[in-house]
């Protein structure tokens, strides 16, 4: 007699035929009943996995990004902050692409805050911790790895400088692995004084600039959405986040080196705090880096909210798009 096993139960098929139609004891369909439950129904990819993808996903996106701006901080590889933020773009359009097929492909807390909030019937309240848990994992573990690649560049360029670790000048070393308001990259690049950047208005413009992004997620990932909606445009969805994400890097990164990710801040920003960085790392100057925790957790629900319940519900699908061009 064939078995029912784990792996069967957490696939995309319809197991329900199962529980009925074998010849198991009534204990083991309760057994199978709560998997199943614990999955999120009979039709979800196992928890796990999910977040095997999503902690892959967010390793790869968060260590592309904070590479690019190591070595364009440390190195002056990168000219200019449309480099910076297409090569962030770039790596976050890859992820999505290598992980969709797994995980939801957050690769962000205020995304997955946003989806259990607004579209909480197709993503349960249930996976956003174990969410959030290795996004910021997979981020801790991108700045080890960013720093075991680079540290002797960081050495380098803090003897060049004067620079001591932990010190309040640190912040032009500390800022390659989490985000400063104003950003110090404006400064070292024009040896000049940036405005100044309170803490509200750094929360302000990460929550703004979180809400736009999530607000585009939701209108690509919206199947009445005629322009991405057909299976073959569906393919340009990753690229056209990366996009969003590079165009709001060269908009806002001046002021608070657009970060609209709490576990790409917090993750890599948490690893320096253990690696010499300290204060300077957490809790930062101005004791501000909750901006970037806070921020994009208000930010993302409230541009998910936008476009579902207002732009979405008020507007008509527009079918006929594809055809017209």
């Amino acid at each position: 007699m064939a078995t029912t096993t784990r792996d069967d139960l957490c696939t995309n098929e319809d197991v329900s035929p199962l529980i009925e139609e074998s010849h198991i004891t009534q204990r083991s369909k309760f057994k199978i009943q709560a998997l199943l439950k614990w999955c999120g129904g009979s039709k979800a990819v196992p928890l796990l996995t999910e977040l095997g993808g999503e902690f892959v996903g967010t390793f790869f996106a968060v260590l592309i990004i904070i590479t690019v701006g190591a070595t364009q901080t440390l190195l002056g590889a990168e000219v200019g902050l449309w480099q910076v933020a297409e090569i962030s773009g770039l790596g976050v359009g890859l992820s999505i692409y290598a992980t969709a097929h797994i995980s939801n492909s957050h690769l962000n807390p205020a995304v997955t805050l946003a989806f259990a909030v607004v579209r909480w019937r197709s993503f349960s309240w249930k996976k956003v911790v174990p969410y959030i848990a290795v996004q910021v994992a997979a981020a801790y573990l991108a700045g080890a790895m960013l720093y075991a690649l680079y540290c002797d560049s960081i050495e380098l360029f803090e003897k060049r400088n004067h620079i001591r670790r932990g010190s309040d000048d640190s912040v032009k070393t500390a800022m390659v692995f989490g985000e400063y308001f104003p950003n110090p990259g404006f400064a070292i690049a024009r040896n000049s004084t940036v405005v100044a950047v309170s803490p509200a208005k750094a929360m302000a413009v990460e929550a703004w600039a979180t809400g736009i992004l999530v607000f585009m997620i939701f209108s690509f990932s919206d199947p009445n959405n005629s322009s991405v909606g057909s299976k073959k445009s569906k393919v340009a969805i990753p690229v056209l986040i990366g996009l969003t994400v590079a165009v709001l890097i060269s908009l806002y990164a001046p002021l608070t080196q657009a970060g609209m990710n709490p576990a790409r801040d917090f993750g890599p920003r948490l690893f320096a705090a253990t690696a010499g960085w300290g204060r300077i790392a957490i809790p930062g100057p101005k004791n501000g880096f909750w901006v970037y925790i806070v921020g994009p957790l208000i930010g993302g629900p409230i541009g998910g909210a936008m476009y579902d319940w207002v732009v979405a519900r008020s507007a008509k699908p527009n079918f006929d798009f594809i055809a017209d061009i």
